[in-house]
């Protein structure tokens, strides 16, 4: 009997239960549950019966003095969510979470007004307890975008993506930052910042699922990189480089690589390359024009260096999130607003969508449909989607 496959999507602080189709590569929009701000990042427990919500108010004109991670319980049978305790609250925004390889701590990643990471320990029920103290003077560096445990070995992987220099400031230097964690309490272990991490802008990274290799997309760089583990480290450079986008880069203000996964046969890695910059035409700001399509790289299984074998349109502009049904068949991407496109002497405006892909044999996706999400000037900020166990 096939597991029941549900993806969730969040715009705002509410969060839409879709029920999934692999096999009709379709969604069916279910029951909306809000949750106390504006979602920022979700995890689901190993179970795949609770799933962990970090929302904040932070934002342009907020206050930022709304800040939670929540635990959610899966009803197994419908995908239908409701609360498991009450929302913890946290000291600044978190932009991304996740779980320790064995589950027993949350981590959620903070960038401002301080970079940081705070640990809570997970019951047994699945509800999140106490927060767990950590020591002074670890260096989260300047601005965190992930922070994920390796699988295999558990080592925490902070992911701090540096800022671009300004006219009026220098460039942050970017890192991999890697932490031991022992009982809940974070020790530095390395930090893997090539030329001092100047140049170096990871934002999101993903594990191979059978191999000691890591693949990190380069946001400010517009490029794939994959290191190879070294015991419960990292080396400190990396194997093999690649651009991501179609072709050059004409302007790299809003031209960005943004999030990556390996497929689940780890054979296969796709990177979005993102693009939503503006300008005027009849007295409203359109679409530029840019880059909005999924590098897709075959990865030889004995080096695992990546090849380029498609750079495909993602049907929507600027995918913040995406992920794969259970088998790998089904890829669903989600982009994070509305935005007005010029089309001939009209402004048309196009709204934000899950698009829905298919994985062929050969990891090239083939575009299926897509389905507009009501965003009503809100952010379409996290979609993701996993089996029912």
């Amino acid at each position: 009997m096939n597991k029941k496959v549900v993806l969730y999507s969040a715009v705002g602080e509410e969060f839409t239960h879709y029920d999934v189709d692999v096999d009709a590569f379709t969604l069916t929009k279910r029951k909306p549950l809000k949750v106390p701000a504006v979602v920022q990042y979700a995890w689901p427990h190993p179970s795949k019966r609770y799933l962990y919500v970090t929302t904040s108010n932070r934002g342009k004109g907020m206050n930022s003095d709304s800040n939670h991670v929540s635990a959610l319980k899966i009803d197994s049978a419908s995908g239908e969510l409701s609360y498991h305790g009450d929302p913890v609250p946290l000291p600044a925004r978190a932009v991304h979470c996740c779980l320790t390889a064995d589950a027993k701590y949350l981590l959620n990643a903070h960038n401002l007004p301080t970079a940081g990471i705070t640990v809570h320990r997970i019951e047994a029920d699945g509800s999140i307890g106490a927060e767990v103290k950590q020591p002074d003077g670890l260096d989260f560096g300047i601005y965190p975008h992930q922070v994920i445990a390796s699988p295999s070995t558990g080592t925490v992987m902070l992911i701090d993506r540096g800022n671009d220099a300004t006219k009026d400031k220098s460039e942050d230097p970017g890192a991999l930052r890697l932490f031991t964690i022992k009982d809940g309490v974070l020790a530095h272990l390395a930090a893997i910042a090539p030329n001092g991490g100047f140049g170096f802008g990871p934002r999101h990274i993903d594990f191979h699922p059978a191999k000691p290799w890591v693949y990190a997309s380069l946001e400010r760089q517009n490029q794939l990189t994959m290191y190879r583990m070294q015991g419960n480290s990292l080396e400190a450079e990396a194997a093999h480089t690649r651009n991501t986008p179609a072709g050059k880069v004409e302007d790299k203000r809003r031209q960005h690589a943004g999030p990556i996964h390996v497929h689940p046969n780890g054979r296969y890695v796709y990177v979005a390359n993102r693009n939503d910059r503006t300008i005027e035409f009849a007295g409203q700001q359109v679409f530029a024009g840019g880059d909005n399509t999924f590098a897709a790289y075959a990865l030889d299984q004995t080096s695992g260096e990546p090849t380029l074998i498609q750079n495909a349109d993602t049907h929507t502009i600027h995918v913040r999130t995406f992920a794969f049904a259970p088998g790998g068949r089904m890829m669903v991407a989600a982009s994070i607003a509305d935005i007005n496109v010029r089309d001939g002497d009209k402004v048309v405006n196009v709204p934000a969508t899950l698009s829905v892909m298919r994985v062929e044999d050969d990891g090239k996706l083939q575009f299926m449909r897509k389905y507009d999400v009501e965003t009503n000037g809100k952010i379409h900020y996290w979609m993701g989607m996993f089996g029912l166990d």
